[in-house]
Order: structure tokens, then sequence, then C-alpha cells
């Protein structure tokens, strides 16, 4: 949880996706995310976070479905929607916390 933290208190935008393995619709996110930090490269951290692994930060976060994305920037939440997003969309919503 500290290492999350520390990584969400970034000043580097994070986009973070809550998934599951069992979750069919998080299957999809892989070459969107995949995308994202293609067009962006480092000026995004993208990182996955597996809500069956990580029970704690997925209730701190009141995650109830899979995938969530969630983009934050020195530690505040700047988005938050679940299910697939398409890759445009995301880029567009990621470019407003560049």
């Amino acid at each position: 949880m500290s290492k999350f933290n520390e990584i969400i208190n970034a000043d580097q935008p994070v986009l973070i996706d809550f998934s599951a393995e069992w979750c069919q619709p998080c299957k999809m996110m892989p070459p969107i995310l995949k995308h994202v930090k293609q067009q962006f490269g480092d000026k995004i951290r993208i990182l996955k976070v597996d809500v069956d692994k990580n029970p704690e930060i997925s209730r701190k976060w009141a995650i109830q479905n899979v995938p969530t994305l969630m983009i934050f920037r020195k530690g505040e939440m700047k988005f938050r929607q679940a299910g697939v997003i398409p890759a445009q969309q995301l880029s567009d919503v990621v470019k407003r916390f560049l």
C-alpha cells in the first residue's frame, strides 16, 4: 500500500487499470493501454492492479467493477471510469492531465 501511495503521489500522471484475471472485458485493456503508452511515453505511468491480489487498495478506492480506470496526479484522483474505454477516448482524457 505504501508503494502504491508513493506512485500516485508523483508529479507524473499515473493511469491505473484495476482489473482481474477472470474478467473478460479486462482482457481488452492491454492493447488500449499499450496504445496510450506509445502515444505519451514517459509523460505518463501506467499501472495495472489486480483487485484479487490487492484487496486493501481495492477497498480503499471502493473498486466495485472491473475494469476501472483512474488517473492520479500528485495524490489527487483526476479521473475515474468503470468499463472498457476506447484507445482514442482514453488518450483524449490523458491529454487533459499532462
